[in-house]
């Protein structure tokens, strides 16, 4: 399903969404890579079957890379597992946890294959679906290391919550049949 089916797809009540679907595709703040990137991280984040094909497929007619695609899934996934480690820390009042060493494979995060400011933009998105206060700002944290301008995490924040809501309206609609 192309992006322009899923948002013709979507029902009446969530119109807002297909409008701000469009209207995040046409935002300027973001590179073509780190617009694609957040929709693609955002996507499996939330995991809903047609929001990823639809997203992936036009990732792929926009020309992302088949590199980004890959790091684009990749921070997905491991904000998948540090996202629930880091905001298990987080809830725990023994705040000796904290001081214990993770002991968990993330060498994707030093190494993505994109540039830095890109994965590091995917993974706030993904933080923010998965809600994890602490990696939302260890990455944001870097990127404004790098310089790089809040409307750019604002607007990779944006992009994670329209593609959560749009996968939840499809999820739902598929459960109410």
């Amino acid at each position: 399903m192309a992006l322009e089916s899923l948002t013709a797809a979507l029902p009446a009540y969530a119109n807002d969404l297909a409008l701000n679907l469009g209207s995040l595709l046409e935002e300027p703040q973001l590179t073509d890579q780190q617009k694609w990137g957040c929709l693609i991280a955002s996507a499996h984040a939330v995991g809903q079957p047609t929001v990823v094909k639809a997203i992936e497929a036009a990732a792929l007619a926009a020309g992302l890379t088949e590199t980004a695609k890959l790091a684009a899934r990749g921070a997905a996934a491991i904000m998948a597992q540090n996202n629930v480690y880091f905001r298990a820390l987080t809830l725990l009042k023994n705040q000796e946890y904290r001081s214990l060493r993770a002991r968990l494979r993330m060498k994707i995060v030093t190494n993505p294959g994109v540039d830095k400011v890109d994965f590091d933009l995917w993974c706030v998105a993904v933080s923010a679906i998965n809600g994890c206060p602490d990696c939302l700002d260890a990455h944001e944290g870097n990127l404004r290391e790098r310089g790089v301008d809040p409307v750019v995490v604002q607007t990779a924040l944006r992009i994670a919550a329209v593609v959560h809501a749009v996968s939840r309206v499809f999820a739902g609609e598929a459960a109410a049949v």
